[in-house]
């Protein structure tokens, strides 16, 4: 069974989203989409500074089973990767809520509001 977080929200698409204020929103997977996806051997970062759109992809996730967009959850600018991602793919598996975050994003504070919360997302998921 997953850990859904109840400090972070969600999207239909398997991604978290952490509000870290000022405007900043740190995203990730969730422990349920990388179970599903299986071990993580790269990841396709998107660039800082680029504008990214809500429901859109942005980068892309490859493991040992298959390939997957990595939507944003959110629309905005890319402030920050996770440079360390390129060396440590794995941490997306061992740690995804932790050291597996993937990207900051600037974006409008209602932007949270359109996010599923925990028990919303736990519901999807099946956790």
């Amino acid at each position: 069974m997953s850990t859904v977080p109840e400090n972070l929200r969600y999207t239909e698409t398997h991604e978290w989203v952490e509000n870290i204020g000022g405007g900043r929103y740190r995203v990730g997977i969730t422990e349920h989409a990388q179970e599903l996806l299986g071990d993580l051997v790269f990841v396709e970062l998107p660039a800082v500074g680029g504008q990214i759109r809500a429901g859109n992809p942005c980068g892309v996730l490859e493991s040992v089973k298959a390939a997957a967009d990595l939507y944003a959850p959110i629309s905005g600018t890319v402030e920050e990767v996770n440079e360390a991602l390129g060396e440590n793919p794995q941490w997306l598996n061992e740690d995804p809520h932790g050291r597996g975050w993937i990207m900051v994003i600037h974006a409008d504070a209602a932007a949270w509001d359109g996010l599923l919360d925990a028990a919303a997302y736990a519901r999807i998921a099946g956790a």
